[in-house]
């Protein structure tokens, strides 16, 4: 397809409007639910109450806000998709926000800035009759009455231009991590899906052997490992895709297909991760040094091993429960013994690389 086809036919997917609103026009929408904000994206405000002060002074000083975008449903229902921080920043101010984090937050209580010292302490509205520490009708009025442009994203849309934009604009930008952005659009594209991979990211016997630090937790890193598991299972690599492409489309894929089987995949994870954390427990998927297992986690090593045991648990099942805690830990030993591991492991190595090469042989490798 030649290049100017190709633009043509990717318009097509994308079928948007947009227009200037008033804040408290759009705190209206949120207050009457016609505008959402799904409460598993509340778990990534992120924003310091300095920085939710210094978007507050703009509003009051007139300095010009990026838009909001969202995607409309077959009901005309808003639902967003970017402008979390901006927009529960304000809900936060006026005390509509909803939802538990909502409540941890508490009210907002602005900071002094350069150009507005006296901001310092001020809230909404006075916290006791006379405490004098609410910003006042005609500032409240003014904030009210700030623009702010929203994009929209009609629902005549491609399913997954909804993906692609909030990805574009929020990988990056926001603090997210790419799977960070994945389980927000997963949510939109089937929760209930979404909610199965976030069980299977908590499973003890995964959990133990992928052996997640805090920050890898924070970062939803327990979560990805679980897609990552479940797309190589379900959706061919397509070699030379970029991998984090890949973990996109095979989200898309597996959310957005009625014949995925979540029962008989969760099942399959059980198991894998219970033969692994018999075997191996927390040294699963760390370097063998000829002597021990150590180190930190290996990415590699985890796509081998996983997808290995993952292909053969019927015939690791059959066998005596020694036997497969040896073979296991025997196949693990030997992994470092293989060539085409050792050629394709290192760190110099692409994930394409890497992909495209060590996923044919892993069956085979753990195959009783």
């Amino acid at each position: 397809m030649a290049l100017a086809e190709e633009i043509l036919a990717a318009r097509k997917k994308v079928v948007t409007d947009g227009y200037e609103m008033s804040l408290g026009e759009i705190i209206n929408l949120y207050r009457d639910k016609e505008l959402v904000i799904d409460p598993v994206f509340q778990r990534l405000y992120r924003w310091e109450d300095e920085r939710k002060t210094r978007f507050i002074e703009s509003l009051i000083l007139g300095i010009p806000i990026p838009p909001i975008f969202v995607y409309q449903d077959d009901n005309g229902v808003w639902e967003l998709i970017d402008g979390l921080q901006r927009l529960s920043t304000v809900l936060q101010l006026t005390g509509d926000l909803k939802g538990e984090r909502a409540e941890q937050l508490g009210p907002l209580i602005l900071n002094g800035t350069r150009f507005l010292p006296s901001l310092n302490g001020k809230r909404w509205k006075e916290s006791a009759p006379e405490a004098n520490d609410g910003i006042g009708q005609a500032l409240q009025i003014e904030i009210k009455r700030a623009r702010i442009r929203v994009e929209i994203l009609k629902a005549d849309s491609d399913i997954s231009a909804k993906f692609e934009l909030f990805q574009r604009l929020n990988t990056g930008g926001a603090g997210l991590s790419e799977q960070e952005v994945r389980n927000s659009i997963a949510v939109s594209l089937n929760r209930q899906f979404y909610n199965w991979l976030i069980d299977r990211s908590t499973e003890e016997a995964f959990v133990r052997t992928t052996n997640q630090t805090e920050a890898a937790l924070e970062s939803q890193a327990g979560v990805e490992l679980a897609l990552r598991f479940a797309s190589f299972r379900s959706v061919p690599y397509d070699a030379g895709l970029d991998v984090h492409e890949y973990l996109d489309g095979a989200l898309m894929k597996m959310a957005t297909d009625p014949h995925f089987d979540m029962e008989t995949e969760a099942a399959v994870f059980s198991k894998t991760f219970q033969f692994l954390d018999e075997a191996l427990g927390d040294m699963a998927f760390k370097r063998w040094n000829g002597h021990t297992f150590s180190g930190k986690f290996l990415m590699s090593v985890f796509e081998v091993l996983a997808t290995g045991v993952s292909h053969n648990v019927d015939e690791l099942e059959a066998l005596q429960p020694q036997q497969r805690v040896d073979f296991i830990a025997r196949a693990a030993r030997d992994l470092w013994g293989n060539p085409v591991f050792n050629q394709n492991s290192g760190a110099g190595v692409r994930g394409t690389t890497r992909l495209s090469r060590l996923l044919p042989i892993a069956a085979d490798l753990l195959k009783p």
